[in-house]
């Protein structure tokens, strides 16, 4: 299994790149950063200060989407890092939900995000592209240039056309029962549409927290420190109530039926520990869909994950112990679960 690293772009840019380093340094692969220009620095200046201080790191947006910068913009960005330190980026995308809302815009459509895949893969790659009516290409690319577009989803239809075209899935959330659905629904798309479903990458990205023992104190901090992420898969769950009702066959209740008591949400603290919009996230959610305990009980579930296909942990390292969760995997889970 791969393990990755999730931050925000806070400024000082010098410890996004400092946690990165330590996180090589621990054995993680795959650098990643949330992508909401309002909110944060800008995370491709800085991927290639990440790229320059690491040797091994795939780096990239986890996620952008298709309306914050036009197309050719995005593939010549990702192409230039490639150029620059070998093919070590990978294009997570999704419909934009910080980043589109903050800024005044509606969150990508399912058939934009489709369209701008096609083109930003096959333009990073050198290859001609139609952009709109016109065709471009870009003639500086070398031979041999990739670029990997991974998919965040979580609804129906999303979860069909991540199957159909991306080259890998990325799940927000580590809950095992909603692995294994969701894993399912893409593996089967990617059947149906005649691929070899193991050519999508499956990654799960979740916080975790590590503590020195079970105790009652302990998994009560680590869960407040934890809880704002439900909070963030809230907003994606409460689209797909609005489009699809509280109670669907098509989507999991054991998904949909926590956000009942959410009352709105305030971007101003989207992805941080104490945010005040997600009290309303129980202790039972914040277990399920993170990894949290002593590390023993991050390699039991881990373990189950991979068991459900998944290629890649991604550790959301928003709270107060990231040095301390990065160095507990680095000494003790990720050899133990890649033993």
């Amino acid at each position: 299994m791969d393990f990755g690293l999730v931050l925000q772009t806070d400024p000082p840019a010098s410890h996004v790149i400092s946690l990165m380093k330590r996180a090589e340094r621990n054995g993680f692969t795959y650098g990643w950063t949330f992508d909401s220009a309002v909110l944060w620095q800008e995370p491709f200046v800085i991927y290639s200060q990440i790229l320059a201080n690491t040797s091994r790191l795939t780096v990239g947006p986890m996620v952008t989407n298709p309306g914050t910068r036009t197309w050719e913009v995005t593939a010549s960005t990702f192409a230039t890092l490639n150029d620059m330190f070998g093919n070590r980026t990978v294009c997570g995308i999704g419909r934009g939900d910080s980043a589109m809302r903050v800024a005044g815009r509606k969150p990508n459509t399912l058939a934009r995000i489709s369209e701008a895949m096609k083109v930003i893969r096959t333009l990073a790659r050198g290859e001609e592209a139609d952009l709109g009516g016109t065709a471009i290409r870009l003639p500086w690319i070398k031979d041999g240039a990739e670029l990997p577009v991974w998919m965040a989803a979580y609804g129906p239809k999303a979860l069909k056309m991540t199957g159909e075209e991306a080259d890998g899935f990325i799940l927000q959330l580590s809950d095992l029962y909603l692995t294994e659905y969701m894993v399912k629904a893409v593996k089967d798309a990617a059947v149906a549409a005649g691929r070899d479903p193991a050519e999508v990458t499956i990654c799960v990205a979740a916080p975790a927290y590590v503590t020195e023992d079970d105790s009652p104190e302990a998994l009560a901090h680590a869960r407040a420190q934890c809880r704002w992420f439900g909070g963030m898969v809230g907003n994606h769950v409460a689209d797909l109530v609005a489009k699809y009702g509280e109670h669907s066959s098509q989507v999991p209740e054991e998904l949909t039926d926590y956000i009942k008591a959410r009352q709105g949400y305030d971007y101003s603290h989207h992805g941080r520990s104490g945010n005040p919009d997600t009290e309303f996230v129980p202790d039972e959610i914040v277990d399920r869909f993170c990894v949290i305990g002593p590390v023993e009980k991050h390699i039991e579930k881990l373990n189950a994950l991979r068991a459900l296909g998944v290629d890649q942990f991604a550790v959301y390292d928003m709270h107060d112990a990231q040095e301390a969760t990065i160095d507990a995997y680095g000494r003790t889970v990720i050899p133990e679960v890649n033993a």
